[in-house]
């Protein structure tokens, strides 16, 4: 036999004041309606001791809320990578004293439908809409008209639902900056996308801002990309065989390849041809992979904010829930840390592209 659920009224008893004294103090309206300090602390501390637990399918009842939010992904959920922006979610969502749902739909546009009506049929508070690499997304119309946020994606069309993403813009220019404070100023490559905007990664938000990013701090030094090799994938295999490529051409001076995987590829390619990192090659490159701090010489990278992001959204949704935001919706840009490491350093030799 179970034991019996405390109640409300059993605090109430137990404090010395009546069940509406009670209610007001431990929902936090005790100052407002002038309950004494003492009084609430002592209710509280009545709480406490009794173990009590509100009624939270009766306080959704008189409130309209559920105290839950849903949050539906790609595959954000299962990914090591991004483990972190699920983290930061469930402990913002945790220290609103409000419980997180997690759905995955693999990409698959059934699940994905389906979730979105589980968490509608449960009555969320609302939803964060995610993706694991930040792309363009055509916003599911069962999110329209509801408290909604779009986590590390885009809407294809315009969408009346806040953003939260990191800002790849920013970080682009942070790698070049890393370089040009280094003295590097010819014989900069690019690994994982071309040189111009029309040549980039399809699809890639990423691509297209960070390349934006060092296009504009290199054309403000005066300093040209010598080069730029788009690649099939931002794998380790094809970071490998677009350096070997590189070095079959040129002496590249530096690179900057567009994920720390391909740097991984490049490091072991400029190993194969007995070139040293940093010294005969500088690397910089984005992400922070839990490897890239691992590599010898460790990879000086811009970091992928997972956490913030996580954080950021259910605080952004909570605006949405709260309705603090009016007209258009904000554009949360999360800052990308730059994590200097070892792998970049001064031109020691004359530089040829």
């Amino acid at each position: 036999m179970s034991p019996r659920r405390v109640t409300l009224a059993d605090v109430a008893k137990a404090a010395g004041v009546s069940r509406s004294t009670a209610s007001l103090a431990l929902s936090g309206r005790g100052p407002e309606l002038r309950i004494s300090e003492a009084v609430q602390e002592r209710i509280k501390e009545a709480a406490r001791e009794l173990g009590y637990r509100p009624n939270i399918v009766s306080s959704g009842l008189r409130t309209g809320r559920t105290l839950t939010i849903g949050f539906v992904s790609d595959t954000v959920a299962t990914s090591r990578l991004a483990g972190d922006m699920i983290k930061g979610a469930i402990e913002a969502a945790r220290d609103r004293g409000v419980l997180l749902f997690i759905g995955e739909s693999e990409g698959d546009s059934k699940l994905e439908h389906a979730l979105l009506q589980g968490m509608h049929d449960r009555q969320v508070d609302g939803i964060i809409f995610a993706a694991m690499y930040t792309r363009r997304v055509s916003v599911p119309e069962s999110l329209l008209g509801t408290s909604a946020v779009l986590l590390n994606a885009v809407p294809k069309t315009p969408s009346p639902l806040p953003v939260v993403v990191p800002d790849e813009l920013e970080a682009g220019r942070a790698a070049a900056r890393v370089l040009l404070e280094a003295g590097h100023r010819e014989g900069i490559h690019l690994i994982g996308t071309g040189s111009g905007l029309r040549n980039v990664p399809r699809g890639s938000v990423a691509a297209v801002e960070r390349l934006t990013g060092i296009r504009e701090v290199f054309a403000e030094a005066g300093v040209e990309i010598a080069s730029g090799t788009l690649t099939a994938d931002w794998q380790p295999e094809y970071g490998f065989d677009a350096t070997r490529d590189l070095l079959r051409r040129t002496n590249p001076r530096a690179l900057i390849c567009l994920n720390d995987r391909l740097a991984f590829g490049a490091y072991q390619a400029l190993d194969d041809a007995s070139l040293s990192v940093p010294d005969d090659v500088s690397v910089v490159s984005f992400d922070d992979h839990p490897l890239a701090s691992w590599m010898r010489p460790k990879l000086t990278t811009v970091a992928l904010p997972f956490y913030e992001l996580g954080r950021q959204a259910v605080d952004a949704l909570f605006a949405e829930i709260n309705g603090e935001t009016a007209g258009e919706k904000p554009v949360h840009r999360i800052p990308m840390p730059l994590r200097a490491r070892a792998s970049v350093a001064r031109p020691r030799r004359p530089e040829v592209s």
